[in-house]
């Protein structure tokens, strides 16, 4: 195999806030693995909540170059198996290198990732569609930008949460969810939650910061609201402790390392009885076509991350108004746009 690597920064249609900042243009790396005429690509966002950085990345990637360069791909969690150690405490870079190989995989083979895996896409449940926090009546605009959406996913962790939900209900019909980012305090949540339910919300998601696991245990036992773990759950060791404070978990892969230890997490949730989630940053189709090819083991996902952007940089899966569209094309489905059709802000450095 062959390595090469991509630099880009993403601008977003709008400034997108949560309870701990905002972005305006999102850096992100696109991880690119050559065999023969075959191309498999991956991508890690930066994120420096996770302390996720472009530079490290491609530094600690770049070390294993010669190791990529004679590896015979035959199967991408051995690769996966084989690396981990040397990224274990990169797990964004070992996304999107396991990322690239698992698309890489399925273009060798001829097939879509999720046959190959004997996943039945018509099992996938809808992704909703973010609405990041700013004054009412932006957040209303955005959701008018996509309307007819049967999910909406609604950023809070203000002193208007719940002004906020009201307004956007006056103009829709559709489910919510509600996403804290750990804004919220034990007796907030428990407060918001009643009403949450009457407005109907169907779940709220980290409502705590991530290390209150007791007041968690708390919560999951008085909230009239099911209770999905994101900060709380990043890798695969977290899974059980969330069995304690929450009712489902949110998989991110990059968070965890790929989609390698994301169908662990996957089955052991399953094996606790949690509901699985998986979730994205705000990233091009290269990494939501990767997720993707998770829908038919989830029960919800929030794969919107794409749509956020002003200008992507790849093709591959698709939403329309929540569902689904995969493209006829095997692996994850991603191709690149051309360069000549990127704009120039846009054209990677490599």
């Amino acid at each position: 195999m062959e390595l090469a690597m991509h630099a880009f920064d993403l601008p977003l249609r709008h400034v997108f806030t949560i309870a701990r900042g905002s972005v305006s243009v999102q850096p992100t790396l696109v991880v690119e693995l050559r065999e023969g005429p075959h191309r498999g690509y991956g991508e890690a966002t930066t994120n420096p909540y996770y302390g996720a950085e472009r530079e490290t990345m491609v530094r600690v990637l770049d070390a294993l170059r010669p190791r990529l360069e004679s590896w015979e791909l035959e199967d991408p969690a051995q690769l996966w198996r084989a690396v981990q150690p040397a990224l274990a405490d990169h797990p964004f870079a070992l996304c999107a290198l396991d990322m690239a190989a698992h698309d890489l995989w399925g273009k060798m083979r001829g097939k879509p990732l999720y046959r190959l895996w004997g996943l039945d896409p018509r099992q996938a449940p809808l992704s909703n569609y973010t609405i990041g926090i700013a004054d009412i009546d932006v957040m209303v605009a955005k959701l008018q930008e996509f309307p007819g959406w049967p999910i909406y996913k609604i950023k809070l962790g203000t002193e208007r949460d719940l002004e906020i939900v009201r307004a956007l209900r006056r103009h829709t019909d559709a489910v919510f969810r509600v996403d804290a980012n750990c804004g919220w305090t034990p007796d907030q949540t428990l407060r918001n939650a009643a009403e949450l339910r009457e407005l109907n919300v169907e779940f709220i998601e980290q409502p705590l910061p991530a290390d209150q696991h007791d007041a968690m245990r708390r919560l999951r036992a008085e909230s009239p609201l099911p209770l999905i773990a994101d900060e709380s759950c990043g890798v695969e060791a977290d899974v059980d402790r969330c069995h304690e404070g929450f009712h489902g978990i949110n998989i991110k892969l990059v968070k965890c390392g790929g989609l390698t230890p994301a169908r662990r997490m996957i089955r052991r949730a399953r094996q606790l009885g949690l509901q699985v989630m998986a979730g994205c940053m705000t990233e091009s189709t290269v990494g939501i076509s990767a997720l993707a090819q998770l829908l038919p083991l989830l029960d919800y996902v929030d794969m919107d991350g794409a749509l956020l952007l002003a200008q992507d940089i790849a093709r591959g899966v698709r939403l329309e108004q929540g569902r689904c569209r995969y493209p006829e094309v095997n692996g994850t489905g991603v191709e690149l746009v051309p360069p000549h059709l990127v704009p120039p802000h846009l054209v990677p450095h490599t």
